[in-house]
């Protein structure tokens, strides 16, 4: 029977990496996700087997096949009832889910073994706090993503950083007190409590701009927390699948912090971006500059196109226009248009936000370009047409050191013939400061919601 264990465990272990490369293309996505389902699958049979589960009598059984129901459940109705729109907030509750089931399970171990051994007691510590703090952190990034009661800006107060420099030390010293003597119970919840305000403390100071580099972290934080749940339960594939989970999620965390210009100490410290300078005041930035347009001057510019680029930015997740978008690109290839889109990698609230809406809307893989990819190929774009993005494209970046984006790589729109850029207002983004790019001498702004403006495009392009 144990090496029946081991070779499953090895098997699951070689389909999670192959799932996991299978997610790093979106043609091969859906098979990436099945290989990794399946691996789940064998995982869990396999570990139920190990621990004598199906030998237990009814009872034993009973709850585990509640415990699956009742998550069936619940993952089947989050993943029915979330919108593709809302992805990143169910993203942020998985990654909660994940981290509060190590913290609990850690835990009940510790409670159940009489004299633990020194691994089972660091193990334990280890999952505690992470556990603790991926969840309540993921739970502040939700109700941010979400809108709830939290604001979307970054909440600073005084001695924030001291504050939580101080919540680690006292974690660090509740550990050691732990590990000291694994028989007080009490230490160990009390770990859990000063390890969820500093999840917490952690997460608040992170604005929407910078949700996609605090998910991929998040991400990283549960998977080690699986890590050290598996060395508590000397449970092989939970160590694995915990550390594939950490290590692909601090990559991507190492990728969204180089995409964003932010160092990845800003970001444990809650503190990402450069201080910055005065900035410029809108008025001062637009100054009547900005020329406005209508759909059917849009249009007129579309008839003379040879190339047109598109960008996404979270404006069109919030309209929910990717299928309109869709329709307008299908419009303009009729006519003998070359339609690319321009993806940024942090554009809307998580990594891949704007991959995973055109997909939904069945837009053809080839035409979606990374901005290193299709920077060069702006100067020969007629139109470049952006929806609902705005620090992604801020000329700013590039030309101003003190701004708070200065160094955080753009897509090169500027460069274009022309630009027609979707907007409710002239609001800035994220990063709160003007955008030079909406008064430029080849930009016009077309004032409206995203869905609805490009419901116009199509209209004034078939009329025309």
């Amino acid at each position: 029977m144990s090496v029946f264990i081991d070779f499953t465990y090895l098997l699951a272990s070689v389909l999670f990496i192959f799932g996991i490369k299978g997610l790093t293309h979106p043609r091969t996505a859906v098979r990436g996700n099945l290989l990794g389902a399946t691996g789940m699958l064998l995982a869990v049979v396999a570990t139920l087997a190990d621990r004598q589960v199906f030998g237990s009598g009814l009872q034993g059984l009973g709850l585990i096949l509640a415990g699956v129901l009742l998550g069936t459940t619940i993952g089947a109705t989050l993943a029915l009832k979330i919108q593709m729109t809302a992805m990143p907030q169910m993203v942020a509750l998985l990654n909660a889910f994940g981290g509060g089931a190590s913290a609990l399970i850690a835990g009940a171990v510790l409670a159940d073994t009489a004299d633990p051994g020194t691994q089972t007691v660091v193990a334990t510590v280890v999952s505690g706090i992470i556990g603790s703090v991926t969840f309540w952190g993921s739970l502040v990034a939700f109700d941010k993503l979400q809108g709830l009661m939290l604001p979307d800006n970054p909440v600073h107060f005084p001695a924030q950083q001291a504050l939580n420099v101080i919540l680690a030390v006292a974690t660090v010293g509740l550990g050691a007190w732990i590990v000291a003597d694994p028989s007080q119970l009490t230490s160990y919840g009390l770990l859990v409590v000063v390890g969820s305000v500093l999840g917490v403390l952690l997460t608040i100071p992170i604005g929407g701009a910078d949700m996609p580099v605090a998910i991929a972290l998040l991400n990283s934080y549960s998977g080690l927390a699986a890590a050290s749940t598996g060395f508590v339960l000397n449970n092989d594939i939970l160590i694995i699948t915990g550390s594939l989970v950490g290590a692909s999620g601090l990559i991507l965390t190492r990728i969204m912090c180089k995409a964003m210009n932010r160092s990845l100490m800003n970001v444990l410290l809650g503190a990402i971006g450069p201080d910055s300078g005065p900035v410029q005041g809108a008025d001062e930035v637009y100054a009547g500059r900005v020329k406005s347009t209508s759909p059917e001057e849009v249009a007129m510019l579309f008839d003379g196109a040879r190339r047109v680029v598109i960008v996404p930015g979270y404006g069109m997740a919030v309209a929910q226009a990717q299928h309109q978008v869709r329709d307008l690109a299908n419009l303009l290839e009729s006519k003998g248009t070359e339609v690319e889109f321009a993806i940024h990698p942090v554009a809307g609230r998580m990594p891949g936000h704007m991959n995973v809406l055109l997909a939904e809307a069945n837009v053809d893989y080839d035409k979606l370009r990374a901005m290193d990819d299709i920077n060069p190929s702006f100067q020969q774009t007629d139109v470049t047409l952006i929806i609902g993005a705005n620090d992604i494209v801020n000329p700013v970046a590039r030309t101003d050191p003190s701004s708070p984006i200065a160094g955080m790589p753009i897509l090169d729109v500027d460069k274009s013939r022309t630009v027609v850029v979707v907007k409710r207002s002239l609001s800035p983004g994220f990063a709160g400061i003007p955008n030079p790019l909406f008064a430029a001498d080849n930009t016009v702004m077309l004032f409206a919601d995203g869905k609805k403006a490009v419901l116009d495009l199509i209209t004034a392009i078939k009329d025309g």
